[in-house]
């Protein structure tokens, strides 16, 4: 099923194997959200086994909150601010120096619209990839199936529903592009 899962295809949600994943994602979650904030090779510790790969001196304030962690891959010199939501059913992948506000969600979750479909827990998903120096404003919401160029600012409560280029300022709900950035100035 996980295969499945990853592959953006219906999958059940309440299968075995990806419940298990589940609840170890959850007891890791446990331990690095009440890690004291001065352990940090404790909670780096907590954090390099629940997550896909961690690149360094990246930092994520607890509390934080995950699907499974393992289909997340975050770059060197991240910050996340506290109250991340990254569901990763599909892949959550960050460049380097990406920045997070406080409680920023990354959903790659979807549900079919056929009720019968939902009714059954049958679930798809879509990845999301971020790319390097890209700052999420507090509050903003990445939907599935979305790419975020380098460089680019998306503001406080945007819900990104597509992608977005390099190099870009991007506001609102849904999401649009207001300025673009010179990088010999900005």
């Amino acid at each position: 099923m996980r295969e499945r899962m990853l592959a953006g295809e219906l999958y059940l949600a309440d299968d075995p194997e990806l419940r298990e994943q589940s609840l170890r994602a959850m007891e890791l979650m446990e331990a690095y959200n009440s890690t004291p904030a001065r352990d940090t090779a404790r909670q780096r510790k907590v954090l390099t086994e629940l997550l896909g790969s961690v690149g360094q001196d990246t930092e994520i304030r607890p509390p934080l909150r995950v699907d499974y962690g393992s289909n997340i891959i975050i770059g060197a010199g991240c910050f996340a601010n506290f109250g991340l939501i990254a569901l990763d059913v599909a892949a959550i992948t960050l460049g380097d120096d990406v920045q997070i506000g406080p409680n920023v969600q990354l959903l790659t979750p979807t549900h079919p619209l056929d009720p019968g479909l939902r009714r059954a827990k049958w679930e798809a998903a879509q990845p999301i990839t971020i790319g390097d120096n890209v700052w999420l404003g507090g509050g903003a919401i990445v939907l599935g199936g979305v790419s975020i160029g380098e460089n680019t600012v998306v503001g406080a409560g945007a819900v990104v529903t597509r992608d977005l280029p390099a190099d870009v300022v991007a506001v609102g709900n849904p999401a649009r592009v207001i300025r673009t950035l010179d990088r010999t100035r900005d």
